[in-house]
């Protein structure tokens, strides 16, 4: 994977829809930012979420791309929630090299409700339960799956617990949604833009990766709560990624290699190719049609409307239409 010095010259600006991996050898940290535009507001609008769930998918889809395209095999990265609030589920799948495609299941009268008394943030949304992210492989290879509990955090809080949990490398998380104008040859329009930050400190040395998993207290100087010290390069790097505002994740007009010069030009910051996403869903025909006949002919029989069988894909709304004869066996067969 090639890679260019920020501030070496002029690079050409990351199409929206991407992630651009980055380094900083400087902090011994490396990290990935996302911005996500047409594709989300194309999904959004075919969905016709409410503006608080279409937020919250927003942040699921910025932090799902962020770590999918980490990555190094083929195969399926999915995060998911199961919660008791008002959005009981969404599922964000990711499948390499690019595709991405997202669902919300949600309450619609309890997210009105939410909206109206101003308790719809992404944590109030959320609720408690369970947040999933899952590694499959493929190819007959052993899936892996990391859980963390969902207790009224945001996304960005959920992120960092796991990492602290399953990963035990120090991480750091920025996320940001917001619906703002969008320049066109039409003159303007309102569009969705999500785009997000992740950071991790990898050192070669066990004790100074030991030292980055520590969280400043009360004690002063940044004395962490057991008495001893953060690592200087992860402290600097952390505080500087904390100063992200959200205009700056969601403004399509600033270039995400602009942000990271902002950021940590001081010490050097490298970035690599971009990796594109694209909205993609993995359903058809086909595989609607093995589904249903996998059913128990009473359970189609229950499935019939106007004499057809209609599904719809929860991912892309795209819908299947089915005469349900022909899932029929031949009497000769039986």
């Amino acid at each position: 994977m090639n890679d260019t010095i920020i501030g070496d010259g002029e690079l050409e600006p990351v199409d929206p829809d991407s992630v651009l991996p980055f380094a900083v050898p400087g902090l011994d940290i490396r990290g990935r930012t996302v911005r996500l535009g047409p594709l989300l507001d194309s999904i959004l609008l075919r969905h016709a979420y409410p503006p608080a769930v279409s937020r919250l998918l927003g942040e699921a889809m910025a932090l799902t791309a962020l770590l999918g395209t980490a990555m190094k095999i083929d195969g399926r990265f999915q995060l998911q929630t199961s919660t008791d609030g008002p959005v009981s589920m969404i599922v964000v799948d990711y499948r390499v090299p690019e595709a991405i495609r997202p669902y919300a299941r949600f309450d619609a009268d309890a997210v009105a409700a939410a909206e109206r008394d101003g308790r719809a943030t992404p944590a109030d949304l959320l609720g408690h339960g369970h947040l999933a992210m899952t590694v499959d492989p493929g190819a007959g290879m052993q899936r892996y799956q990391g859980v963390v509990a969902l207790s009224g955090q945001s996304l960005e809080d959920v992120a960092h617990d796991y990492f602290a949990q399953s990963e035990q490398i120090p991480t750091r998380v920025r996320l940001a949604v917001a619906e703002t104008m969008i320049r066109n040859g039409d003159g303007a329009k309102a569009g969705w833009q999500a785009g997000g930050i992740l950071i991790q400190f990898l050192p070669d040395s066990p004790e100074r990766l030991r030292r980055g998993d520590l969280h400043p207290g009360d004690a002063p100087d940044g004395a962490a709560t057991t008495g001893e010290v953060e690592d200087d390069a992860w402290l600097e790097a952390r505080s500087l990624v904390e100063t992200v505002e959200d205009h700056e994740l969601t403004d399509p007009g600033l270039a995400l290699e602009t942000l990271l010069f902002r950021l940590y030009h001081e010490r050097g910051v490298r970035v690599f190719s971009p990796q594109p996403l694209i909205d993609r869903c993995g359903c058809s025909r086909d595989r609607v049609a093995e589904m249903l006949a996998r059913f128990q002919p009473e359970e189609r029989a229950e499935m019939i409307v106007d004499g057809e069988i209609v599904v719809t894909c929860e991912f892309c709304s795209s819908h299947y239409h089915f005469d349900p004869t022909q899932f029929t066996v031949p009497s000769d067969q039986n």
